[in-house]
């Protein structure tokens, strides 16, 4: 049966990958980014996620049964906390009532292994607040702040929260119990520009070997590994998953937080 997907970030990476594979299998697919989309609209701004809510009713005809919020930005500045978070749960929660009228409704986010790594917590406290004028001008504070790894602390705890927010949201009655799945998935390394040059020598690949040490498909993942999981997420089959954080890490997570359940 042919369904009517969304997916943000859909010009380049993951997003690209997962549109493409949706439309491969014979589904309908609104892809939104910042241009070259059939909804252009920027994630960062109020006047964005309306216009991404009005044009996405309008094209889907109301009804959409699956939404993906693939758009993503890891750049050190407070822009990474606005797509991360506050950008993803807008795209959800907007679209959630187009979901609603849907007989087999999913909904998917991208998290991230790096969320693995040391966060923020005052950040996190403050995106999970709920206040984003409050939480961006703290992660304005912050600037460049880096941990141990080297990775930006607003990228980390962005993807923290959102994960969190997933986790928190799924089993409630406006989703679990509306008969709507939500997961996340967190990927780790993905072969895309932004590894590409690491990944080209022995010493980048070791840097992100120790963060993410991925002995299964390892040092890094086409992005279709992602986009393949993102589709059964959200398509009929999965008749029980919701709520889940699902790695696809090459085995990285389980080396890191081997008892972890």
């Amino acid at each position: 049966m042919t369904r009517t997907y969304l997916v943000t970030g859909s010009a380049s990476g993951i997003g690209k990958e997962t549109a493409e594979k949706l439309r491969a299998d014979g589904h309908r697919v609104i892809g939104v980014d910042l241009h070259d989309a059939d909804i252009d609209a920027d994630l960062t701004t109020t006047e964005g996620r309306e216009k991404l809510v009005a044009d996405a009713t309008r094209i889907s005809g109301g009804v959409l049964d699956g939404v993906l919020a693939v758009a993503g930005l890891v750049v050190p500045a407070p822009v990474t906390v606005a797509v991360n978070h506050f950008g993803a749960v807008a795209t959800l929660e907007g679209l959630r009532p187009l979901l609603a009228r849907s007989e087999a409704p999913r909904a998917a986010v991208v998290a991230s292994l790096a969320a693995l790594e040391e966060v923020d917590e005052e950040l996190l406290r403050r995106i999970e607040s709920g206040d984003e004028a409050e939480a961006l001008a703290f992660a304005e504070s912050l600037g460049a702040t880096a941990n141990a790894t080297g990775s930006s602390v607003l990228y980390t705890t962005s993807k923290l929260s959102i994960a969190r927010w997933v986790r928190r949201t799924a089993p409630t009655a406006e989703w679990a119990k509306a008969g709507i799945a939500l997961n996340a998935v967190a990927p780790g390394v993905i072969l895309t520009p932004m590894t590409a040059a690491a990944l080209e020598t022995e010493e980048g690949r070791a840097a992100l070997d120790a963060g993410a040490p991925a002995p299964y498909g390892g040092p890094a993942a086409h992005p279709r590994a992602v986009a393949n999981l993102l589709a059964w997420l959200t398509s009929e089959d999965n008749a029980y998953v919701t709520g889940q954080i699902i790695f696809v890490d090459g085995g990285a997570e389980s080396i890191r937080r081997p008892e972890a359940v």
